[in-house]
Formats: C-alpha cells, structure tokens, sequence
C-alpha cells in the first residue's frame, strides 16, 4: 500500500481536516517534476536508426544514475552538494504561538517559483498542524488536572469510607491516638493540593500512596547524582488530604430513573454521605474517565505520529524529485518544534496506565491494559464459514418452500385464507427481523468503505462492534431457523400422518419465539453478548423514556422501531393467537374484540411516543428549540397514526378525512425533516448544489437518488387513505407485510446518511472522544 492511501486510512476520523494534506503537497511535487522533464536538456547523442533513440536515453540515464549512486570517496564533491537549500525560521508575532518559515535560497533558479510554492505550502500545513496539535495537548493538560483533583477527593473518600491502616511513616503521623475516627487526620502532615511545587507533574496528585521509595528511586536511576533529591521527595507523597471532602460535592447527574426523580421532585442532595455505594459509583464513574482520558492521549499520540512521518516523507520525495538535499534541515527543524517532542505526552500516558492500574485493577497490568487499550476483535474464517454455509442453507430452504407451494398446490387449497389470516403473521415476524438485520449490515459496510465512524456514534466499547460479516451472519441464522420451522410446519400440515399433531404443529412458531428470547437474554459469552446487551441497555433506555437522560443510540433505536410497528402488533397478534383463541383449529375471534382494537392503536405508538418524550427531555435539558419541533413532528405522527387506524376499522367520511388530512401533513414534516434535519441535504447555496458542502459519497448521483426514495417510500404510507389494500392475486396480509418491508428499507437508507450526516457534524467541530461525567464537583468559594 502507498503512503498516502496508508496515511488517510490511520487518520482520526474527525480530525482528518486538522492532518497535513499530503495529496496536495505531492500534487505540486509532480508540477516540479513535469516542469523538469519538459525543460530538461536531452543529451547529445549519435546519429542511431529510428526507433531507438528512446532506448539510448533509457540506457545513458539508468548508467548516469548508476554512477551517481554508488560514487567513491575519493572522488571530487560536486559544488552543489553541501550548498544549503532552505533555511527554516520561527517567528513570534503578536498574539501568536508560533510561526515557522521556510525560505527557499534557489529561487532564482529555472522553475524555482514551483519550488517556492511548495516550501509555502509547506509551511501553512505544518502551522496548522503545530497549532492543533498544542490546543490539544493543553486540552488534555487542563483535563489532566482536572483528574487530579477528582482523584484526591476519590482516594480521600476511600479513607473516610475504608478507614485503611497506611503502612507510611508518614501517614502514622496522621492518626491520633486517642480516636479511630478517619476524621482526626491532622492537616498538617499532608500537602494539599493548591501547596504542590509548580512544577510537578499533571499527574502527581493521582499517585500519592502508591508511590513507593523504590518506585521514586527507579525513575531517578538515569542520573544517579540526584539520588538524595529522590530520597527527599519520598515525604510529598503522601494521602490526599481530607479535609478537601469540605469543599466537595457529589455531582449528581439525572442520568437513572432515581437521579431523574429527584431532580425532579427537588429532592436530591449533593452532600457526601461516605457510603459504599456512593464510592463504588464515584469509583466506576472515574474509571470510565480514565479510559476515555487514555483513549484520547493514544488518539493525539497517533495525531503526532502520522504528521510526522507525513513531513518526513513528502520532504523525502521532494529531494527525489530536485535532487536536492533539503529533507535534513527541516526535519531538524520538526524534531526542535513542539510537534517533534513527545516526551511530555508519552509521559502522560504512561502515568495513566500506572495510575489506574494501581487505583481500578489491584495491580493487575494485564487487565488494566485490557481495559485502556482493547484489542479489536479480528475476523476469524469460521464467521466467514458459517456465513456461507447459513446463506446457502437459507436459499435452499426458500427454493424448497416455493417447490412445497406448487407441488401441493397450497394456493388453490380450501384452507388458504385461514392459513393467510393465522399462520402467515406469526412467521412474517421473523421476516421483519431478518430484513431490518440485513440492512443493518449493509448499512455497516458502507459506513466502514466511506470511513464513518459509527462504533464512536454508537458509543459501542472498543473492539465490541460488529462487523458487516458478522451482523449477515446473525441475519442468516435467523432466517434459517425461521425458514426451517416454516418449511417444517408446512410438511406437517400437509402430511395425513403428522396433521393430527395439531399441538405440536401449532406451537411451532411460539417455540421459535422462545429460541430467540433466549439467545438474545443469555448471560453466557456466546453470539456476541456485549452486542446483545447492548441491544437490551438501549431497548431499556427507551421503554422507560424519559427516566434515563437520552444519548444518540437510545433516539436511533426508538426510530429503528417506529419501522417496525407491524413487527409490534404481529407479537400482539401471538397474544391474540395462543390466548385468546382456540389454536388447535385455527379459530379465535380475538380481533373482533373492542379490546384488541383498542391495543392495536396503543401497540402502534410506543415506539413513537418514547421518540416524543425523548425529545421532550432534551427539550428541557439542552433548551433546544429544535427538539421541540421534532417533538411537535412525532405527535402529529402519533395523532395521523390513530386515525389511520380508526379509518381502517370504522370506515366513513368523516374517518378519511380526518386520516387524509392528518397522514398529509405528516409526511409532508417527515420528509422534509428527513431530507434537511437529519440527512443535511437540499442547501440551495452549498459547495455541492442541492445537496451540502461535504460529502462522504463521491458520486452525487446517489444523493439525488437517495431523495427520490425517501420522498416515494413515504408516500407508500398513504396507501390505507387510498384504499389501497390489495392487490390482484395477493392476500390483503401479505400487501401488509409488503408495504412494512418498504418502511424498513426506506429506514435503512435513511440509516446511512443520518450517520453520516452525524459523522460530519463531529468532524466539523473535531470531536472523536465523549464527555464522561466526572463525580466530584469542588466548590470553588470554599476552597479558596
């Protein structure tokens, strides 16, 4: 792989705008090089034959580079070859951080204004580089601090909550020896944190006990002169002073059921009570910290890395190309630069590791390490395998349904219609779910080929997500299992010798319900358990909107289910089925009832009144005027919802046009806020006419396309307005299950560019690591 196709594929996704841009610089490196060839001057040669005046030149260059390759030390030095090339200054201006210039000295050459143009260019993207690079390292200095203190009131809570016996001379001072109590630890005896010499490190405060003499005397070991300094500073690490508690608070977060209620009832109290409880959450809550802190150090070390050798190589190719020899001075010139030193980051990291595998592991760096730096799980044949094998076996299990069909001759048959009305949407279920996993995966695959990043939208932990080959296995398994109890249930409702298992045979689409409650709820590590309980988290999360505080993967997945309202009242219609009517003979009257009408509505709007009251919540919480308008759009989804319903159950004017109407005007919003809202299209004034200034996509034809589908897939949802039910030679349930196959598809291309309309927001505001909450909050008034 070239180094350019190799440097864009290591970037970080959001900050791939702050990255030097190789491809331009190599861009003005083949003018130089064009120029050169085309006034080069060709060497004299004899009078050859035609035809092989090209071979000529080839052969005298090949020897001519020959020569000047392999040249002895004997022989005399080119006048040129120690001549100085570039000369690099820095420049303070005011106001600035820096500034680095090259000046070129052979601009007076022949085609030394290209060279000039070249080096300036340079320059620009090396500052913006540097200039990046320090707003990031003070960014993760503030945030370092800030973990500092956190961690002295986290291990001064451990000392009022624990009570340890600290084995330090120094922290025997400490203890008085008329009382137990924690809180007679003398202030005295420690150094608080605002005493600290100015110039200890950013994460000094988080090692006080765990620093060791021995510890102290290894990191001293390089200079061995300064091994009494060592010694001395074995009396300022000591336990973080309590009485810095009397300046903190628990900061509370509305982020559970509990926290939410409180907050809301006023009655949550931000003042320490010194449990165990209240440590294990401050604990948790400072882990996930210092795994999102380590995750963006390694992200910025990466940032450095690349940059770097991006310099390295394009200066590289720019003595290949002039055979100059400049490459030298300003790779000096880097290496002198806050770019080139990465001592003080990769100090950072590894105190981190060192500090949160004392703190969170009990000393154990393998797993601390597990946890700080996850391994992406690689792609092994045997997903490969079984994804072949399950897909083969899905399309012979169709093939051999479609043969039972005809063979029987299973649509003339006299009890068509009961198996239509009975059996078709039990099975039609699991054809939904496939269908949605499906295009999940499919969506997977075009977020990896275009490079967004949805295990960081999603929030998934690191080296959990799933693959596009793994989401299409989970989906042909599926469809086998389906497709093999249908084939089953048919062969024995066909069969004179098994039809008088009735049964049996009826309950085999509930125990294919039961199969798959069980692999999605079982605790073992088997079918990709982080993934499932996941699944199950965020389903959670939306069943109980708006107790928990709303993230990006709760609101996509309660969308995900307002496509699958015919999914929803299928399971309603199992309840109908086994309950309610006798499923022997296929025969219940369950849905002539007022009370299975009545649950078909509430059924529908679930999952579209948790969308509204998400959005309430943020209403109230990030005073967004925009999700009062995207909880405005869903009401009048669930309001056209229930006339559609009413219609189709009590027919008359007055129920189509209240239907009409209400399903008008919500596909009108919805599709207008899926074309501007969610996807960022149909700006007038973009760099990209119509559609917005950047796209990850390199043919707009696809956008266009994309529209057009959007706007038809949700106009299929008038077809009940339109007393469209049917069609010819179709049973009106299986034109249901077509039309709730379409909202799915039209929810997966949606999918798409919601994502990557989402990636370039955060890529805009150069965003690739999450805001954890922190559980401390210091008042600062007190402790001044």
């Amino acid at each position: 792989m070239k180094f350019g196709k190799e440097f864009a594929s290591q970037m970080v996704h959001e900050w791939q705008e702050a990255y030097m841009d190789y491809n331009y610089l190599k861009g003005v490196l083949k003018d130089i090089s064009k120029f050169k060839q085309r006034n080069a001057p060709l060497p004299e040669v004899a009078a050859t034959p035609k035809g092989s005046l090209k071979r000529r030149i080839s052969m005298y260059r090949a020897f001519s580079g020959l020569q000047s390759r392999f040249s002895f030390k004997d022989s005399p030095r080119s006048p040129n070859e120690d001549e100085e090339v570039i000369l690099v200054s820095s420049l303070q201006p005011e106001g600035s951080q820096g500034h680095h210039q090259t000046m070129f000295l052979m601009s007076s050459e022949q085609g030394g204004e290209y060279e000039m143009v070249f080096f300036r260019r340079l320059d620009d993207e090396f500052n913006k580089v540097l200039t990046f690079y320090k707003k990031k390292v003070g960014e993760v200095k503030a945030e370092a601090d800030e973990l500092s203190k956190q961690m002295d009131a986290l291990i001064a809570l451990r000392i009022m909550v624990d009570k340890p016996s600290i084995g330090m001379d120094s922290a025997q001072v400490m203890m008085d020896s008329t009382a137990n109590d924690a809180s007679s630890l003398s202030p005295a005896s420690v150094i608080p944190t605002h005493m600290r010499s100015p110039g200890s490190s950013h994460m000094e405060a988080i090692q006080e006990v765990e620093l060791t003499g021995e510890d102290i005397l290894e990191e001293e070991s390089s200079a061995s002169g300064k091994r009494d300094e060592a010694k001395k500073n074995l009396s300022r690490f000591r336990p973080a002073p309590i009485e810095i508690l009397d300046n903190v608070k628990i900061n509370i977060e509305p982020a559970t059921p509990i926290s939410t209620l409180k907050n809301v009832i006023k009655t949550s109290n931000a003042n320490l009570k010194f449990s165990k409880g209240e440590l294990k959450r401050a604990e948790e809550q400072m882990k996930k910290a210092f795994v999102e802190f380590c995750q963006k150090l390694r992200l910025l070390k990466s940032y450095r890395f690349l940059n770097v050798l991006a310099f390295s190589k394009i200066m590289k190719k720019y003595d290949k190309t002039t055979s100059r020899k400049a490459s030298k001075s300003y790779s000096d010139m880097i290496d002198k630069s806050d770019l080139g030193n990465s001592d003080e980051l990769n100090k950072l990291i590894e105190r981190v590791e060192v500090t949160f595998i004392k703190h969170f592991v009990n000393g154990n760096r393998r797993k601390g390490m597990k946890s700080l730096r996850p391994q992406a799980k690689r792609e092994t044949h045997r997903v490969t395998f079984f994804l072949g094998l399950f897909s083969g076996c899905s399309i012979a299990l169709v093939a051999a349904i479609i043969v039972a069909i005809r063979a029987r001759h299973l649509l003339e048959h006299k009890d068509r219609r009961k198996y239509m009305d009975n059996i078709f949407p039990l099975y039609s279920l699991f054809g939904y779910i496939v269908l949605h996993i499906l295009m999940y995966g499919a969506n997977v695959y075009y977020w990896r080929r275009f490079r967004v990043n949805y295990p960081f939208i999603f929030g998934f932990k690191q080296g959990t997500e799933l693959r596009y080959r793994q989401v299409f296995l989970l989906a042909s398994g599926l469809s086998v299992l389906a497709l093999a109890a249908t084939l089953f249930h048919l062969d024995m409702d066909m069969n004179p010798i098994t039809r008088r298992y009735e049964t049996v045979k009826e309950l085999i689409p509930l125990m294919l319900v039961f199969v798959l409650l069980l692999i999605i709820f079982c605790p073992l590590n088997i079918i990709y358990r982080s993934s499932r309980f996941f699944f199950l988290r965020t389903a959670w999360h939306c069943l109980c909107a708006p107790l928990y505080k709303v993230t990006l993967p709760d609101f996509i997945l309660a969308d995900q289910l307002t496509s699958q309202v015919q999914a929803i009242r299928n399971l309603q219609f199992y309840v109908c089925y086994y309950v309610w009517g006798n499923f022997k003979t296929r025969s219940n009257t369950c849905q002539d009832s007022n009370v299975y009408q009545i649950l078909l509505i509430v059924v529908a709007i679930i999952p579209f009144w948790s969308r509204f009251i998400q959005c309430l919540r943020r209403l109230f919480e990030e005073k967004d005027s925009m999700q009062g308008l995207n909880a405005l759009k869903y009401f009048s989804t669930i309001v056209a919802l229930v006339m559609r319903t009413l219609y189709d159950q009590k027919r008359g004017v007055f129920w189509k046009v209240m239907a009409a109407s209400t399903s008008g005007i919500t596909t009108i919003a919805n599709t207008y806020w899926d074309l501007v809202i969610d996807w960022g299209l149909l700006q007038r004034n973009s760099r990209n006419p119509w559609l917005r200034d950047k796209l990850l996509v390199p043919y707009k034809t696809v956008y266009f396309v994309a529209i057009v589908l959007d706007i038809i897939l949700r106009l299929v949802w008038m077809q009940l307005v339109l007393d469209i039910r049917e069609l010819p030679g179709l049973h009106p349930k299986a034109f249901t299950a077509i039309v709730a196959c379409l909202e799915i598809l039209r929810r997966g291309l949606w999918n798409f560019f919601r994502l990557e309309n989402e990636h370039l927001n955060n890529v805009g505001k150069y965003r690739a690591s999450k805001s954890v909450p922190l559980p401390f909050n210091y008042d600062e008034d007190k402790s001044m």
